[in-house]
């Protein structure tokens, strides 16, 4: 579901396990709320493979093999994961720059990724397994789209004008 207005946009972020367990939940939501992004909607679980299934479809099997797409399930059900919507301005393309390159050994400093993680796609192919990279963020509006409903019902998205409304939502 799109936010009405074509430039307010509506995303999906997910602190994966390695968030978690690095006790990175609070650091990494708050960067999203200080340049005025909204939490439309937050929650933990720990995912079944039917929803990691969901959330990385079958077109990812084809652009990078089944073998990655099947190291990427694996990591996002090892643990509990955080799922974020987040509302605000071009949010998809504010919150893709906010986390950085895919690759965390690419992502510049003062992102997120740049600033908490180091890994590269050697390494975890070297150990055959995925890349811990903290987070995820949707690619496209479309992609948000179907990403926040794979992880949210309707009545956990909440509509509500935060006091900084007028500044960087208008």
């Amino acid at each position: 579901m799109q936010h009405p207005s074509e430039t307010i946009q509506r995303t999906l972020v997910l602190l994966k396990p390695d968030a978690i367990e690095r006790g990175l939940i609070g650091e990494i939501t708050q960067r999203f709320e200080r340049v005025g992004l909204k939490i439309a909607g937050l929650k933990m679980i720990w995912p079944t493979e039917e929803t990691a299934l969901k959330h990385y479809t079958e077109d990812l099997a084809e652009r990078r093999g089944e073998h990655v797409r099947k190291m990427m399930v694996d990591m996002l059900v090892s643990g509990p994961v955080v799922a974020i919507a987040l509302e605000g301005v071009e949010a998809v393309e504010l919150v893709r720059k906010m986390v950085g390159e895919t690759e965390p050994k690419k992502a510049a400093p003062g992102t997120i990724r740049g600033d908490y993680a180091h890994v590269s796609f050697k390494h975890a192919d070297a150990k055959n397994i995925g890349i811990f990279n903290l987070i995820h963020a949707s690619g496209s509006a479309e992609e948000a789209m179907q990403e926040v409903d794979v992880w949210f019902e309707p009545n956990e998205i909440h509509e509500f004008k935060p006091s900084y409304t007028g500044i960087t939502m208008a």
